[in-house]
């Protein structure tokens, strides 16, 4: 339960940072618009997607045939939802990159002991995102095809969506503080591992947020404010120890 409560703190400065909070529902609200959109075109049409893919089911008999389509749209919705959710996070720290990076910054300021250098390379930085969405995606993709499986393969996929997905999202919001001291994704991944549940725990409560209606946009700010502190926590531990991603010596200055 360690990790639920950053997500918590980072909600208390909706209390204290009103307006900054305010700036990070601006990106959050444009994106969940846009995937909403496209979610509300698959239902319109998703029907007629079944009975598309499924044409050798066109001679069966009742109810297989209807069965067969129905658990085939219900698996598509599932797994066009999940994709929304491992896709929402990554376009919006892209959209509202400045906004975030406000939220960021005023939380480095406020705890103190900000980082100073310029962090990773951006080229490695577009290089691990890309990395982390292809995950994401390879995960989407298999928890469609488990969601084909008759009677328990929606009820599965749905709860190991919730656990990858939070995973993913956590490590996704934990990216910009943690480059921000210079650790690469295989840094991080180390850094992660020895307080694996706490991310996890993060993460989940994250994600679950994001299944309540609006609760994305609300929560997003504070999951990046809530992911800052626990990068920093995270660093106090390992600090002696941490191979530095840039080749430094471990325990040297950040």
């Amino acid at each position: 339960m360690s990790g639920p409560a950053y997500l918590l703190r980072g909600l208390g400065l909706w209390r204290t940072r009103p307006r900054l909070m305010l700036l990070g529902v601006v990106p959050a609200a444009l994106v969940l618009l846009v995937l909403l959109g496209a979610i509300a075109a698959l239902l319109w049409r998703v029907d007629d997607l079944a009975a598309w893919s499924t044409p050798f089911a066109d001679d069966w008999a009742d109810p297989w045939r209807p069965l067969v389509r129905v658990l085939l749209a219900a698996a598509v919705v599932l797994g066009a939802v999940l994709l929304s959710t491992v896709v929402f996070t990554g376009l919006t720290l892209a959209v509202g990159d400045p906004f975030y990076e406000r939220i960021w910054a005023a939380v480095e300021e406020q705890l103190g002991d900000a980082p100073d250098g310029d962090g990773i390379p951006w080229w490695r930085s577009v290089r691990d995102g890309l990395a982390l969405a292809a995950t994401g995606l390879l995960v989407a993709v298999l928890l469609l095809v488990v969601g084909l499986v008759p009677v328990v393969g929606t009820l599965t996929a749905l709860l190991a969506g919730l656990a990858f997905g939070g995973r993913l999202l956590a490590v996704e919001l934990l990216a910009r503080p943690l480059e921000a001291r210079g650790l690469d994704r295989h840094a991080r991944k180390e850094l992660l591992r020895r307080r694996r549940t706490t991310v996890w725990g993060f993460g989940l409560a994250t994600q679950a947020c994001f299944l309540v209606p609006l609760g994305a946009v609300a929560v997003m700010p504070a999951a990046v404010a809530g992911a800052t502190m626990l990068a920093r926590d995270l660093l106090r531990p390992a600090e002696m120890t941490l191979p530095d991603s840039r080749g430094d010596a471990p325990g040297a200055p950040r």
